[in-house]
């Protein structure tokens, strides 16, 4: 089962979520809207999400659509 990390530092309004550990090695990508994408730099893994401004009851969470897991292969 997988573990999802949350930490929320409320001064700096920023809002972390990682559905992997935290790696040495990320990197961080704005998509828009002051939402960031953490990767791990050698596989390109998606590991977490950052909200930048975020304050509770952020409509931004809506936007975010996270499916852990592996894709079933296709049968022919």
């Amino acid at each position: 089962m997988a573990q999802v990390k949350v930490f929320f530092e409320p001064e700096a309004e920023l809002l972390t979520i990682f559905w992997q550990e935290p790696r040495k090695n990320q990197i961080c990508t704005e998509l828009d809207n002051g939402i960031i994408l953490i990767k791990d730099e050698d596989s390109g893994e998606t590991i977490g999400v950052e909200i930048l401004s975020y304050r509770p009851g952020d409509q931004r969470l809506d936007q975010i659509n996270v499916e852990i897991g592996q894709a079933l292969p296709i049968l022919t």
